[in-house]
């Protein structure tokens, strides 16, 4: 496959996972924002939001104070905010349309659909109809492009290059979202009504409130939602799980050069697969999870160097 195509096909998955991401995240800091708590609280977690992306310069050039409406405005539909929802779609559309002979006819209707509806949605029809029903809607077009892909798409390397490109986006999001969350949450820990929602909403936001009540069968425990999201192999957004399918897929689309992108993704696999999760915790979450969002993005280093168009 030409270096060319395989790079687009990489993005544009990287785009389409990062736009659902940025939805979870954003709705279940939306979500956390409606338990009582000071305003100054509110902003806080909000701002950290902002900082988790590095984001906060960017944020400052066009918005003044760091609020609920203007973080969300910000981060939904600001097309001068290149990690906006809006411009995460709006890339990955572009990315489609320049391989669009490689994909499936419904892969790109799928996607070029995403756009254009997108495109009919302003931030004041957004709140109108519940900032939460919007990031519903990006995560179920997300499902279906991601369905449309798996569905349609010969297993060839373009499959492989959209998976891996979802794979390492998931991980990196995903511990972006545990590591900001659960900071915030423990520091709010009482224990109460207002705790287990906010452990609830986290869970939700990945997908993982009913797996986890499927695997524990009690209460919330801040630990074992640790263990669920880095350590459970059979968890989908786990890092576990994403390590595990980066591995496989790099070994599908091995070629002379990528033997060093192949190892480091090994370590990472291995460091999940016989880690457990009171050694993560001794070692400190933060800590964790910094040293993870580090390797992934030292193998995206990698994957460009290896198989795609220099940047």
């Amino acid at each position: 496959m030409l270096s060319r195509t395989a790079d687009h096909l990489y993005w544009m998955a990287r785009y389409t996972e990062r736009a659902e991401n940025l939805a979870r995240l954003l709705d279940v800091s939306y979500q956390m924002s409606l338990v009582p708590q000071s305003l100054a609280s509110q902003n806080e977690n909000w701002r950290a939001l902002l900082a988790l992306n590095s984001l906060e310069d960017a944020f400052a050039v066009s918005y003044g104070e760091v609020n609920v409406e203007n973080v969300l405005r910000f981060m939904v539909c600001d097309p001068a905010n290149p990690s906006s929802i809006y411009s995460c779609l709006r890339v990955a559309r572009e990315n489609a349309h320049a391989v669009r002979g490689t994909m499936t006819a419904e892969m790109w209707e799928s996607v070029n659909a995403t756009w254009i509806e997108l495109r009919q949605q302003d931030f004041e029809h957004i709140l109108a109809r519940g900032v939460s029903e919007f990031f519903d809607w990006v995560k179920l077009r997300s499902a279906v492009i991601r369905g449309v892909t798996f569905g349609t798409m010969l297993k060839d390397d373009a499959l492989h290059f959209i998976r891996l490109g979802g794979l390492i986006e998931r991980g990196d999001n995903t511990a972006r979202t545990l590591d900001m969350q659960y900071h915030i949450l423990r520091q709010n820990d009482d224990e109460g009504a207002s705790d287990f929602y906010r452990w609830g909403s986290l869970l939700r936001s990945l997908s993982a409130f009913q797996v986890y009540r499927k695997v524990y069968r009690d209460a919330i425990v801040p630990a074992r939602v640790a263990e669920l999201l880095i350590l459970r192999m059979d968890m989908p957004r786990s890092l576990h799980a994403c390590a595990d399918g980066i591995v496989r897929m790099l070994q599908l689309i091995a070629n002379d050069s990528s033997a060093e992108t192949e190892r480091l993704a090994g370590v990472l696999h291995a460091r999940l697969h016989f880690g457990r999760i009171e050694e993560v915790l001794a070692e400190g979450l933060h800590e964790y999870l910094t040293d993870y969002m580090d390797r992934i993005y030292e193998l995206g280093e990698g994957i460009s160097r290896d198989f795609l168009i220099a940047s």
